[in-house]
């Protein structure tokens, strides 16, 4: 798999990387994550499966890996693999992200999953979580889900500190965007500076076949140098032959045929359209097993045209309808 910069920075990534979401806790909101555990939820095993993911994904090439300090046990596990494997400070290049505490106890049926905290204090405790699992390995520290409601990207002195832990420790800092006004933030971001300098070195957000609202936003941050890693392109399983919604049967149909004429599988077909766009760094696959990333990883091979573009051009919603379907999305 061919490598490339994230952005303007040396940071080297492959064009899919992969997500641990799914990975790192029993409870999520994909589409059959229940299903993939099949009933090995225990810490032991989901570390084994993380691992062989992990080692799977390292064989195809894949060097950009992402992590939460929500997302369970993730940057545990990982740390745990960078350790055993012997892999070197340069390979695979890994990110991070804070703003989310995990509540969840290992739980599936729990009360709240992860609780948003956008404050200077969490940022200087769950930086240093991240800092003791990851190391140096830690390449990309980003924010998680900004938004402008939240107020992050307005309080200075949590700014000044993410651009003195850039300065300090020669990392990148980055920032994963979330809701209907993604584009809104990502303007706002790119406009923060220090010294003169762009605070933020690359961004992360929700776009897919669906979702589509961020990607003028998103190919003006490339323009600027900004690099563009895309997360949930599967649209949380919805794009993938699991979603059976009865209302969604339509957009099945579509999916489905130009699956077959391009030769792949609709989660292959979805992955594709985003590699398809010049100002795409990295799409991530958030595999929950070693069957979905090879799956995933069939849409290297997919010759997109114009044709699959036209026909699924009618696949979009409305921001305010995608995200607001997403929240229906039961933790399983």
């Amino acid at each position: 798999m061919r490598l490339k910069p994230l952005g303007n920075t040396d940071c080297l990534v492959s064009p899919i990387g992969l997500g641990m979401a799914a990975l790192g806790r029993p409870g999520y909101i994909n589409l059959g994550h229940g299903e993939d555990l099949a009933g090995h939820a225990d810490v032991k095993s989901m570390e084994a499966n993380a691992h062989a993911v992990l080692d799977l994904a390292w064989k195809k090439g894949i060097r950009y890996v992402d992590a939460a300090r929500s997302y369970g046990k993730a940057e545990l596990f990982l740390s745990n693999w960078l350790k055993s494997r012997n892999r070197s400070d340069a390979e695979p290049t890994v990110g991070s992200k804070w703003g989310y505490r995990y509540t969840a106890d290992w739980k599936v049926n729990a009360a709240h999953h992860e609780i948003k905290e956008h404050t200077h204090d969490h940022l200087v405790s769950q930086w240093e979580e991240s800092r003791e699992l990851l190391g140096t390995h830690l390449d990309l520290y980003q924010i998680h889900s900004a938004t402008l409601e939240s107020g992050v990207l307005s309080n200075e002195k949590l700014l000044a500190h993410l651009f003195k832990l850039k300065h300090t420790h020669g990392i990148l800092i980055g920032l994963s965007l979330t809701g209907p006004d993604q584009a809104k933030t990502l303007v706002k971001a790119r406009d923060t500076r220090f010294d003169g300098l762009p605070l933020f070195d690359a961004v992360q957000a929700t776009c897919n076949l669906l979702e589509r609202s961020a990607e003028t936003a998103l190919s003006e941050a490339s323009d600027a140098g900004m690099g563009v890693i895309i997360k949930e392109a599967l649209a949380n399983g919805r794009l993938t032959e699991r979603n059976t919604d009865p209302a969604f049967s339509y957009q099945a149909a579509v999916l489905s045929t130009q699956a077959k004429r391009l030769a792949c599988g609709v989660d292959a077909l979805a992955l594709a359209y985003l590699l398809s766009k010049p100002w795409v760094d990295v799409v991530l696959s958030g595999a929950a097993c070693t069957q979905h990333l090879l799956s995933n990883l069939q849409a290297l091979d997919v010759a997109w045209d114009p044709e699959a573009d036209e026909a699924l051009a009618g696949l979009v919603e409305s921001p305010e309808a995608y995200w607001g379907f997403r929240k229906t999305l039961a933790w399983n």
